[in-house]
């Protein structure tokens, strides 16, 4: 009968746009050639074609793509950046104030009774922290979260860089992100094999033809040894190594990566650094182009034919054919700007819900801006002219004297009452577009803070972002721990000589807060705590540092206090009595106090005569006592 499906998937509340999805379904080829291309698989169409229009959005040239379908007014819609600005808006929030890899334990080192590992969790913590300001990580996960807020999805790929010695990590666009989920696989689990996909136009300067570049990621078992070679045609391949020369009787065997085993199963096991058991599995590397026109048939992203395609070579000279990453992982992150519904895999766009309603304020922008010129230039009309002048249609200028017969007038249309009621609906539409994204009119910065009675309903006003950040940082947890842990393994398979007796440490991307903070509350909060005894000065210093205090380091910070903390100092020395316990909380090296030396008083004259005549000495001495004896006492009838 002709009747039509309603289907819902993660990109259906973009059905309402003719542009988007047209009788059949399928999006607009006219405005989404990308996505309708030969080689990307059917169920990418969709999520294509929704990022370009989101991107459009975002770029406010939403106009333009509704003019593609049709829509003769579209390109003099007046757009005027709100979707932008709620994008910003969201990304600030979710990053929060400052970023820094933490890792738990670290901060133990200068303690009394430190953990045995805390030595090397806090060298791990300042190799990952020089490694991320080396990477300029604040500024690609900028990068990444803006992609995922706008458009629900975005990526990170970590190689190791021979040149650098170091792991790269770079942001890539989710439109070229192409990763292979089978029926029977679960979406919310990593794929064992993605792809990133992406034409590259004709080139006439150079002679280039019209290309398809794809980089695969593919975990697969352990193969023998390969080394960069070229085959009939020239190409550069990579090929397996000659085996290894065996004696006549015996059964030639493979030629295997330093460190691989091969077990009696025929299978190759390799113990990993990060690993206490060995893995049969390895992350294997290609990089490949091919000719639009050499491409026949039904082929899709997954099922390009590698016989016809041109391998790229790395920078030390590695052919990317299939190349051992000696990685038992993808080091690939998947960012889903929310939490996906249960087996799935893409996130939802931050403006989804909100879409429709940008489209209404995009109208009543229009709507303002037409209404605004007729009240500063306004209509005006003349009955009664004076005599001997034509009918003709009049400028008004400022100056300009008209001159009227008897009974003349002039008459004059007041859109300002219109034009404050458009104004009006336009704030009614802005607010309706800040609830249902969760974002409160102080999160955007247009409500006066003065106008809140007190910090409690301020912390009130704040409760819908709280749930929405608390939501999506939640669908960051698992990317916010995977990308150390990816950099710490890269830096040992690339056997970085600082890196040589290092150990796996559990690590974590820390985002600060993201709601203005009374730092005077929290420091007499902190101050107050530790003085009662309630708090301990490692918790009250991370609480400062969490409220936005410049502290750059946490245990450099409580160093630098107890170094100073001389009356605490004291109470240690009368508790304990032990100086060297006092020593160590100063962090001075501190030696228990000497016996004082005994005085010795220079000789005076009498002493040097005593000394050349001892029997003087003996008759000084008894003539003392002599004279002691006969003194007369005084007592109470004594007279002077």
């Amino acid at each position: 009968m002709g009747l039509r499906e309603v289907v819902i998937h993660a990109w259906s509340w973009l059905n309402y746009k003719p542009i988007y999805s047209d009788q059949l379904g399928m999006p607009n080829r006219r405005a989404f050639p990308e996505s309708v291309a030969m080689w990307v698989p059917a169920e990418d169409e969709k999520r294509l074609a929704a990022y370009k229009l989101l991107a459009a959005y975002d770029s406010n040239q939403a106009g333009e793509m509704a003019a593609i379908g049709g829509d003769p007014d579209a390109r003099d819609r007046r757009e005027f950046g709100d979707p932008s600005m709620f994008v910003d808006t969201l990304v600030s929030h979710v990053l929060g104030r400052e970023q820094h890899i933490v890792v738990p334990g670290a901060e133990d080192e200068g303690a009394d009774d430190p953990a045995p590992d805390s030595a090397m969790k806090a060298r791990v913590q300042d190799l990952l922290r020089d490694w991320a300001e080396a990477e300029q990580l604040p500024m690609r996960m900028q990068q990444c979260e803006r992609k995922a807020v706008a458009l629900g999805d975005g990526v990170y790929r970590l190689a190791w860089d021979p040149a650098k010695k170091r792991p790269t990590i770079r942001v890539t666009d989710p439109g070229f992100y192409f990763p292979i989920i089978g029926e029977d696989d679960d979406g919310g689990e990593f794929p064992r094999r993605v792809h990133f996909a992406w034409e590259l136009p004709e080139d006439p300067k150079r002679g280039l033809k019209p290309r398809i570049r794809r980089i695969t990621y593919e975990l697969d078992w352990i193969r023998p040894a390969t080394a960069p070679g070229v085959d009939q045609g020239g190409r550069a391949v990579r090929a397996p190594l000659p085996a290894e020369a065996v004696e006549e009787d015996e059964e030639a065997t493979p030629r295997l990566t330093t460190g691989d085993v091969l077990t009696e199963t025929g299978a190759i096991s390799r113990l990993y650094a990060w690993n206490d058991e060995p893995s049969f599995d390895t992350c294997y590397l290609t990089d490949a182009t091919w000719n639009l026109g050499d491409i026949k048939g039904p082929v899709d992203v997954d099922t390009l034919p590698l016989d016809k395609a041109t391998f790229a070579t790395r920078s030390d000279g590695e052919v990317l054919d299939h190349l051992d990453l000696l990685l038992d992982f993808i080091p690939v992150v998947h960012v889903a700007n929310t939490v996906p519904p249960a087996e799935e895999h893409w996130g939802q766009s931050s403006l989804a819900k909100a879409l429709q309603v940008f489209d209404e304020l995009a109208g009543a922008d229009t709507d303002s801006s037409r209404a605004s010129a007729t009240t500063g230039a306004p209509i005006i009309g003349i009955s009664g002219q004076q005599p001997g002048r034509g009918e003709r249609q009049r400028t008004v200028a400022p100056g300009m004297v008209f001159e009227l017969g008897e009974s003349g007038r002039m008459d004059t249309v007041n859109t300002a009452p219109q034009l404050a009621e458009l104004r009006n609906h336009r704030h009614d539409l802005q607010e309706r577009a800040a609830n249902v994204t969760r974002l409160p009119a102080v999160a955007l910065g247009t409500m006066d803070p003065a106008k809140l009675p007190s910090g409690f309903a301020f912390q009130l006003s704040l409760g819908p972002l709280d749930s929405l950040i608390g939501g999506m940082r939640l669908a960051r947890d698992h990317t916010d721990v995977l990308i150390p842990k990816f950099a710490q393994r890269l830096y040992l398979a690339g056997q970085h000589p600082d890196w040589a007796d290092v150990t796996v440490q559990s690590a974590k991307l820390v985002r600060g807060p993201y709601t203005p903070t009374d730092k005077a509350a929290v420091l007499e909060q902190a101050r107050n705590g530790y003085k009662d005894r309630v708090l301990s000065l490692e918790t009250v210093v991370r609480m400062l540092d969490e409220a936005g205090f410049p502290i750059e380091d946490v245990t450099e910070e409580i160093a630098r206090i107890q170094s100073r903390a001389f009356e605490d100092a004291k109470n240690l020395a009368d508790a304990t009595g032990d100086s060297s316990a006092v020593g160590d909380y100063l962090g001075l090296d501190l030696n228990p106090d000497p016996a004082p030396p005994t005085v010795v008083l220079p000789p005076t004259a009498a002493d040097q005569a005593t000394t050349d005549d001892p029997e003087a000495d003996d008759q000084d001495a008894s003539d003392t006592a002599t004279s002691a004896n006969s003194r007369p006492r005084q007592g109470r009838g004594n007279t002077r």
